[in-house]
């Protein structure tokens, strides 16, 4: 049983608040937002008030949140419902926001207010969950959603693109996903499109002689239908996909996961012997399938990382001296490939005042952040087979040689378009029956670097 549900801002701004029961009063908002910021490191999505603290109000209240586009989704109970149970609810909340808004972010949220009030309305009744479905909710949601940006389908200066590399007819923008979905009355003015995208994570442990320690994927196929009806979509995956070492036969090249896991509503009975998914999507944002490879890495590691560390001294009277970090860093990925938004953290001892430093191009840029005792690199484009290097000098009063120590590991984030790193990829994509009028399908491969991570 939900008493309150409310939205925060990463600052603590209530953006969305809705009181169901009346069992507790609005500061509880602000008892949230001081217990979680007040907690060190990970934070949990179960907080208790504890008694007496807060005074007897709010003794016993429950908090259970997540974290999704930069925001707090908060529900909180005195009973004690299943925080899964909740956990999923907050979850599913924060879809159907992206879905009938469009994306999901502060000012989106802001801009779409009434709208997710009227969503709360239908949801829950008197902190009791009626419905989290798209197909239900769409014939009764009457608010029409507000977009922060206009849809342009015109509009090709983004990178992430679906499609094809060459023709710009058969090209759509990274936005052309992202907005609202269309009303049960058509009155949005969209196409009838499919949006089908492979999103794969990366974590990879390289050690200091280069050496791949530990590699792990983690990837999902990820749907968003923007078709007002569709009876039957069938994707279909490699044929040569095996599923575990056990499937694997002779020497040829297969594509191979440890496991995977299937939407509810997805159908099997093609997948073992023709590798085909079918489902009937609802109009949104949902996942039809995810899988994980561990312990492997099918291909070579998109970055390989050269560093040197040096002690220097500026003035040996005073013992002021710097730390000589020289990063060279290769991009092994195919010439015509391109890595986006790479940047490169590095530890640095504590008591670092200064840097300077000495960039390969002029679009990378470095800077010390002393809080974080690291320095940050950042490469906005980053073509496969190139190779960049940086010098960094780093001044740090009364630096031992000890304090080298301190320097690294390193870790990397970047996006990789156009790129899975397993080799999995979606052969067609039919829908049944044949839509009539114009109806456009659109994939999407996508790597993200989940935790990418380099010792020196």
């Amino acid at each position: 049983m939900i008493s309150q549900i409310f939205i925060l801002s990463s600052k603590g701004d209530h953006l969305i608040y809705k009181d169901f029961r009346g069992e507790e009063s609005k500061d509880s908002i602000s008892v949230f937002y001081e217990m979680v910021t007040a907690l060190s490191g990970d934070q949990p999505p179960v907080v208790m008030v504890n008694y007496g603290f807060w005074g007897d109000l709010m003794s016993g209240l429950h908090f259970i949140h997540v974290r999704q586009g930069g925001l707090y989704w908060v529900a909180s109970t005195k009973t004690n419902p299943s925080p899964f149970t909740i956990i999923e609810f907050l979850n599913r909340l924060a879809a159907l926001t992206k879905d009938y808004c469009g994306s999901l972010s502060e000012k989106s949220v802001r801009m779409n207010f009434a709208l997710i009030y009227e969503l709360l309305d239908e949801m829950v009744d008197f902190g009791y969950i009626q419905t989290t479905s798209t197909d239900i909710l769409k014939n009764f949601i009457q608010t029409e959603a507000v977009s922060s940006k206009p849809f342009s389908l015109f509009d090709l200066s983004n990178v992430g693109l679906f499609g094809a590399e060459t023709q710009q007819s058969k090209v759509a923008p990274s936005v052309a996903a992202s907005r609202p979905i269309m009303s049960s009355r058509g009155e949005q003015g969209g196409k009838n499109e499919i949006f089908v995208d492979v999103i794969e994570r990366l974590s990879v442990v390289i050690g200091s002689k280069g050496v791949l320690m530990k590699a792990d994927i983690q990837g999902e196929i990820r749907i968003k239908c923007f078709l007002p009806t569709c009876s039957e979509m069938r994707i279909g995956l490699n044929e040569e996909l095996s599923i575990g070492k056990s499937q694997l036969k002779g020497y040829s090249s297969a594509v191979r996961v440890d496991e995977c896991r299937f939407h509810q509503a997805v159908k099997l009975d093609e997948f073992d012997t023709f590798r085909i998914l079918k489902v009937c999507p609802s109009q949104g944002e949902q996942t039809v399938m995810q899988y994980q490879l561990c312990d492997e890495l099918p291909c070579a590691p998109p970055f390989q990382l050269f560093p040197s560390v040096e002690k220097d001294y500026v003035n040996r009277s005073v013992n002021l001296s710097m730390v000589l970090i020289f990063l060279k860093l290769r991009c092994d990925l195919p010439p015509k490939s391109t890595a986006l938004n790479v940047s490169i953290t590095v530890p640095v001892p504590k008591g670092s005042t200064s840097m300077s430093q000495e960039l390969s191009s002029p679009d990378q840029t470095a800077e010390l952040q002393p809080k974080n005792k690291a320095l940050l690199w950042e490469i906005p484009r980053f073509p496969g087979g190139a190779q960049l290097s940086a010098l960094f000098k780093v001044d740090v009063p009364g630096l031992s040689s000890a304090s080298l120590l301190e320097v690294g590991p390193v870790s990397m984030s970047f996006e990789l378009p156009k790129q899975t790193c397993t080799g999995l990829q979606i052969r067609f994509l039919r829908l049944s029956p044949t839509q009539t009028g114009l109806s456009q399908r659109w994939v999407r491969y996508v790597t993200h670097s989940d935790s990418y991570t380099i010792r020196i």
